[in-house]
């Protein structure tokens, strides 16, 4: 036998040993997510979900090894049927409202660091949140979800959870006209394209929900991904991601030594926000790394929540009071 055939052998019987060793030490373990008691979960497709592509057994969840500010992470994988969870707003309802998109490679989904610990944020300043658990295919697992074009899944749950939001504004007590997006890592690519795509129709429409605009009416991208695939040159921004006048008022977040996204990702993405005339605001840090989320440390950037709230009111999302 051809030795270089043998040794081609050995490496992907060595590699797909240390996967399962690894994956075996995440702590994976079949279990679909649920929200805390007293909040409302619903699948966002009424029947057949377009696109569907099987996932390798059912829903998993692993709390991970690695602590984010002296905790861990939930994470959750193989999800086949996206839902949306709604978080009512506390106190002074601002009649605003932010649907939420974790990140995870599109491979999984953090779903405490990027999205019920942003969701306890918002509702806290008086913002309705819809928590998206949008289709994952599981940890390091082909074909990935996304992103668009190479799969539509991920984009047409944020473009029908948008769509169910502005339905149900009335049930929800939201304003259909300040539904916003926020989103870490690949969610943060996912805010950029409900921000471009809006116009796109992915799928055939199921109900009167869809007849509905699922274009956000603001954004914020926090170290977002995907932003330079695509592309045949240096500092040029993911064709895909087709941004011009339309798309909404934009929030960015990212630390410039971050290893998993390049901070050109966002410094792209501002810049052809700013070519198009569309109003945003950027933050690079010079330290914080990758999914530092909400929880707070000795790093600045941190704080960001504080600049954002600033920001929402700045563009009159929510009450200077």
């Amino acid at each position: 036998m051809n030795k270089a055939f043998v040794a081609i052998i050995a490496i992907c019987v060595l590699t797909f040993a240390l996967d399962s060793f690894r994956a075996e030490a995440s702590g994976w373990r079949p279990g679909e997510w649920q929200p805390a008691d007293g909040l409302k979960q619903m699948q966002i497709w009424p029947g057949a979900i377009p696109d569907a592509t099987p996932t390798k057994g059912p829903e998993e969840i692993s709390v991970s090894d690695d602590l984010i500010a002296g905790k861990p992470i939930t994470c959750v994988g193989k999800v086949s049927k996206p839902t949306i969870t709604i978080y009512p707003a506390k106190g002074k309802n601002t009649g605003a409202a932010v649907v939420v998109f974790p990140g995870g490679g599109y491979w999984i989904l953090a779903m405490d660091l990027e999205g019920t610990e942003v969701c306890d944020w918002l509702t806290s300043k008086g913002v309705t949140c819809i928590l998206l658990k949008y289709r994952v295919p599981g940890d390091k697992q082909l074909p990935r979800s996304g992103c668009y074009p190479g799969s539509k899944a991920a984009l047409e749950d944020a473009q029908r959870a948008l769509r169910l939001a502005r339905f149900h504004a009335a049930e929800w007590q939201i304003d259909p006209h300040k539904i916003g997006v926020l989103g870490f890592s690949a969610g943060g690519h996912l805010v950029g394209a409900t921000s471009t795509l809006f116009d796109k129709q992915l799928y055939k429409p199921v109900d009167d929900a869809d007849k509905l605009s699922c274009r956000p009416d603001f954004a914020i991208a926090l170290y977002p991904g995907h932003m330079t695939e695509h592309t045949t040159r240096d500092f040029q921004l993911n064709p895909y991601v087709p941004i011009t006048k339309r798309t909404p008022p934009t929030f960015i977040v990212q630390a410039e030594n971050d290893p998993v996204d390049d901070v050109q990702n966002s410094l792209v993405y501002f810049a052809g926000l700013k070519r198009a005339g569309v109003p945003a605001e950027m933050h690079i840090y010079a330290e914080g790394k990758h999914a530092f989320g909400l929880r707070r440390t000795n790093s600045p950037i941190t704080r960001w929540p504080e600049l954002a709230e600033m920001w929402m009111k700045s563009i009159g999302v929510i009450s200077e009071k």
